[in-house]
């Protein structure tokens, strides 16, 4: 007979399967999260869902409003910039200590040549999906499970601020071929200049999300 799995373990494993359907872009902000349906198609207690929306309200990904329910976040001008800070940290320093050769290049590589793939199409959403593939990758070159399980989390709340931008070509496409030169800086051996690259690259899209949510105001 198979051994359940411990409480805690299964909270943190349902966790990163929202947090996957985040980044993947199928759970959108201001989508309400049903316990009934979740719970269900999770194939885990309400009870446990409950502890699962706990954690995740703590990393800012879902909120809880009176009356209302759960949902998912939509992240404010503080938490973008934050998330853009961590990520200059760790992504700009991962590319500087990085080797050509490691594993994760090669998925790099892979999230670039789909990326492109799916731009052919105009399939906007599924081209975010792999830029997000792409920086997880790029992250897993430090080689530190702690910096991916930050990073994870990070990955979900800026999918989520994507949520500014109306537009997704204009999100997206730019950023495409700016992957692709900063892998071939990796590949040559130019790590310092790839990082100076990924720094330029975050400050570009962090002022694109913050003009994007700026915008949102003025309108309302």
């Amino acid at each position: 007979m198979k051994k359940a799995a411990p409480a805690q373990t299964l909270i943190e494993r349902t966790a990163q399967t929202v947090r996957a359907s985040i980044i993947a872009g199928d759970l959108i902000p201001g989508t309400r999260l049903s316990e009934a349906h979740l719970s269900e198609q999770l194939g885990i207690s309400r009870n446990t869902l409950r502890e699962v929306f706990r954690l995740l309200t703590q990393e800012g990904l879902v909120r809880h409003e009176p009356h209302r329910g759960v949902s998912v976040s939509l992240p404010d001008v503080a938490s973008i910039i934050d998330i853009y800070r961590i990520r200059r940290l760790i992504e700009c320093d991962a590319l500087r200590g990085a080797s050509a050769f490691h594993p994760a290049v090669a998925r790099m590589a892979e999230a670039v040549d789909a990326a492109r793939q799916h731009q052919a199409k105009s399939e906007w959403r599924s081209v975010g999906t792999e830029n997000m593939a792409f920086h997880i990758a790029l992250v897993e070159l430090t080689d530190s499970e702690r910096l991916m399980r930050l990073y994870r989390q990070v990955s979900a709340e800026l999918r989520l601020a994507f949520g500014h931008l109306n537009d997704h070509a204009l999100l997206h496409a730019p950023y495409i071929e700016k992957n692709a030169a900063i892998l071939g800086l990796l590949r040559a051996g130019k790590n310092d200049e790839a990082a100076e690259a990924m720094n330029d690259y975050l400050n570009l899209s962090e002022r694109t999300v913050l003009a994007a949510l700026a915008r949102q105001q003025q309108e309302r």
